[in-house]
């Protein structure tokens, strides 16, 4: 029953994600038919359990009533056989019996020694994996599902190590910022092949406007060659992120998004430098608009672009705050 319960409950909290919309907090919405075929797999792995209950139970019913069938025959022959040879064999019986509950005895007193010393632990294992597999589903069917943002940042010691450094890292699991890199999933030829054909799709945009279909694979892009970019305008929306490490009217401007799911997930987006006089709080959410051009950034030790906004406005939280890479 509890492996039904497993199963039907990981199918119940999936469905949940679905019905409440929070699937785009998890993964890119582009792979939702994958949680859906889980769902139904899920679904019929319940049905399968039930049935395999059902015939576990008839099957140990048949076994009860045949047991109770063969005591009742084995007695009312026995009785009959008593009444004839009671006098002959009540010695034999006596010492027969005797030595009969006697090696009973004895093995039982060894089943119960071995069941003392595994059972137990046994149990204890299956519980401990049942707890496991329960976990998740109680979270994630009772939990709200956090909206990710500038606590976040700072709640994982959020510092930007050396581009060089993080451009290094080839392991898809491993959370990106500021620049989103698809590279991880391609082999040099195939990813050169793809850089360069996103090159050509919005090189001769006469401006660039970042919306959230284009924010992933255009900031890529802009990352990748911006020296085609220079003094292009550019326009974008995330939340301004302040940090440590930014000085006068700078702000990181991001968005958290995802490539295909929340294991490649990361936080990207530019450095934007505002006009003189302008203050902006972590997770203000804001529209911007500017020339690119670029700087020294000493904590990267290199040369990033950065956006010199010529407009800028405050606007409500997005529907969705996040971002995907949709091709």
């Amino acid at each position: 029953m509890i492996r039904f319960y497993i199963l039907f409950g990981f199918a119940l909290m999936f469905s949940l994600i679905h019905l409440q919309g929070q699937l785009n907090k998890y993964i890119n919405t582009k792979y939702a038919y994958l949680s859906v075929t889980a769902i139904v797999l899920l679904l019929l792995l319940s049905a399968i359990e039930v049935v395999r209950m059902y015939r576990v139970e008839q099957a140990e019913k048949k076994r009860l009533e045949a047991a109770e069938a063969g005591t009742t025959s084995n007695a009312t022959c026995n009785d009959h056989t008593h009444d004839h040879t009671h006098g002959q064999n009540h010695d034999h019986n006596d010492v027969q019996n005797h030595d009969h509950a006697h090696e009973h005895d004895h093995h039982d007193h060894d089943h119960d020694a071995f069941g003392h010393s595994h059972e137990p632990k046994s149990k204890w294992k299956r519980a401990v994996g049942y707890l496991i597999l329960a976990f998740p589903i109680v979270t994630g069917i009772f939990l709200p599902v956090q909206t990710l943002d500038s606590s976040f940042v700072k709640a994982k010691g959020f510092s930007f190590k050396g581009m060089d450094d993080a451009m290094s890292d080839k392991n898809p699991g491993t959370h990106q910022f500021l620049k989103p890199d698809s590279s991880v999933f391609y082999g040099k030829e195939g990813y050169d092949k793809l850089k360069n054909k996103e090159l050509a799709e919005i090189v001769g945009m006469k401006e660039i406007n970042l919306n959230d279909d284009l924010f992933m694979k255009g900031m890529e892009v802009i990352y990748n060659f911006p020296g085609e970019f220079m003094n292009r305008t550019v326009s974008f929306t995330g939340f301004a992120y302040k940090g440590e490490q930014v000085d006068g009217e700078h702000y990181f401007v991001f968005r958290f998004g995802f490539i295909h799911c929340a294991a490649d997930s990361g936080v990207f987006g530019m450095l934007v430098d505002f006009p003189k006089g302008t203050v902006l709080h972590d997770d203000d959410w804001i529209h911007v608009t500017g020339k690119l051009t670029s700087e020294l950034y000493q904590p990267f030790k290199q040369t990033i672009p950065v956006l010199r906004v010529t407009a800028y406005e405050k606007i409500e939280v997005p529907k969705d705050p996040y971002v995907y890479r949709t091709n």
